[in-house]
């Protein structure tokens, strides 16, 4: 009898945090996991923490240049076949402190975090519509919280995860025509390195396994955006229904406006 076939998961991201977390967590339950990234000594760190390292692949990329990722691709298909997920989940968070505003850092933010997953779909959109060997084709864009309404201090991070949800939800349609979902995780605060920068309590933090256990349970399902944990995202996406002069007198009263950032995940 053939051997039934393993999921491939791909994960763009996954030196640390999320990404992490995530592969150990779709190794258990028996997923072969690509990990990608710039370093690839954390990459292999990762790997060798697997249940069975022989079910990770390191495939080392820079998500700002799309030579890199097209490199990738070709050494994953070549070696174990199109994926039937892709995690989109690179990105870097830089709290913006006081009112000197840095193109430079806001420019190398927005590369990072909007156009590393603009060059991620460039790549594989075209080779997982013609991957119809898989039955079902995933693209996650790890987006965030902080996307759904403007955070100060989150000036610099915010911008990009709004503009990946706007995008998600300009190409979901496309893509279904092609047999292609494309799906947004939007976590709040979770402790990870980049938050651990955060001087300010983080209401509702969950670690870096929670997300990833909330996140494997949510493949199965159809949901657009998986947004977590729900008491948050319930109360953070309201605040696009709150009118301009009553959003910005709540965060006055709550002391956001130049103190602490606020920026989930």
């Amino acid at each position: 009898m053939a051997q039934t076939r393993k999921a491939i998961a791909w994960i763009v991201g996954a030196s640390s945090g999320i990404g992490a977390a995530l592969a150990l967590e779709l190794a258990r339950h028996d997923w072969r996991v690509v990990l990608s990234g710039r370093r690839e000594e954390l990459l292999e760190e990762v790997r060798t923490r697997l249940p069975d390292p022989s079910l990770g692949l390191v495939l080392p990329l820079d998500v700002v240049r799309i030579d890199t990722f097209e490199s990738a691709a070709e050494r994953l298909w070549q070696a174990w076949g199109p994926p039937d997920a892709v995690f989109l989940n690179a990105g870097i968070y830089e709290p913006l402190r006081d009112l000197r505003l840095d193109p430079t850092e806001f420019r190398r933010v927005w590369e990072v975090n909007y156009m590393g997953v603009v060059n991620g779909l460039a790549v594989l959109v075209p080779r997982m519509a013609q991957a119809v060997e898989i039955r079902r084709r995933q693209i996650f864009i790890t987006s965030s919280l902080a996307g759904f309404r403007g955070l100060p201090q989150a000036e610099a991070y915010g911008p990009t995860k709004a503009a990946l949800i706007n995008l998600a939800e300009a190409l979901r349609g496309r893509l279904e025509s092609q047999g292609l979902e494309l799906r947004v995780i939007a976590p709040g605060f979770v402790a990870t390195p980049m938050t651990a920068r955060n001087r300010f309590p983080m209401p509702f933090l969950i670690s870096a396994e929670d997300a990833a256990s909330r996140i494997r349970l949510a493949l199965d399902g159809k949901r657009f955006l998986i947004a977590f944990p729900r008491p948050l995202s319930l109360i953070v996406r309201s605040l696009r229904f709150l009118p301009d002069r009553l959003y910005f007198a709540l965060l006055r009263r709550l002391g956001a406006v130049g103190r602490s950032p606020a920026s989930p995940r």
